[in-house]
């Protein structure tokens, strides 16, 4: 088992920015791929980035690239998702996830077994 506990949402500006940290503890951290997803309400949860378990590989979804950073600590057990130029349509819960690392780097939530509850980032205009 892996547990996930995601910290650092909050209520800010657009334009404005946000770091969002996501604690794992359990199994052996480095062995896992990691993800971003959010989900609006009324909406399906979407993928926003993801990070390979070496940090040697990452993906972001179109409407993230450039103003989002992913990355992770592995020494530390944390992923790290910066969020810059933050705009209203990002508002969102956002989760991470972990996914084992012999699986190809994906955008599938189906492919990640692990979930935190998420943490709420709300962006007012």
């Amino acid at each position: 088992q892996v547990q996930l506990a995601e910290s650092g949402g909050g209520l800010v500006q657009a334009g404005g920015s946000l770091r969002l940290s996501c604690a794992a503890s359990g199994r052996t951290f480095s062995n896992y791929h990691m993800a971003w997803f959010r989900q609006a309400p009324g909406k399906e949860r979407e993928f926003v980035s993801a990070i390979n378990w070496s940090a040697g590989s990452t993906y972001y979804a179109d409407s993230v690239k450039g103003r989002f950073t992913i990355s992770r600590n592995n020494a530390e057990n944390t992923i790290y998702l910066q969020m810059n130029s933050l705009k209203p349509e990002d508002t969102a819960a956002y989760y991470c996830a972990a996914a084992v690392s012999w699986r190809p780097l994906s955008s599938t939530p189906g492919h990640y077994a692990y979930w935190g509850r998420g943490t709420q980032v709300t962006v007012s205009s």
